[in-house]
C-alpha cells in the first residue's frame, strides 16, 4: 500500500505511528499521553 501511494502525486503524508501502541489495538482504549507521544514520534515511510 505504501509503494502504491508513494507513486501517486498527492499531498498525503504516509507515516507509521511510533512505538507505544500495540499492533491491532483499538485507539479508543489508548490513553491520551501514549497516543500523543506516538504521534509526535511517528516516522515517515
Amino acid at each position: 500500500l505504501t509503494k502504491l501511494l508513494k507513486n501517486r502525486k498527492n499531498d498525503i503524508a504516509i507515516t507509521r505511528i511510533a512505538s507505544g501502541i500495540p499492533i491491532g489495538s483499538d485507539l479508543e482504549y489508548v490513553d491520551t499521553s501514549t497516543l500523543s507521544r506516538a504521534f509526535e514520534a511517528r516516522r515517515q515511510l
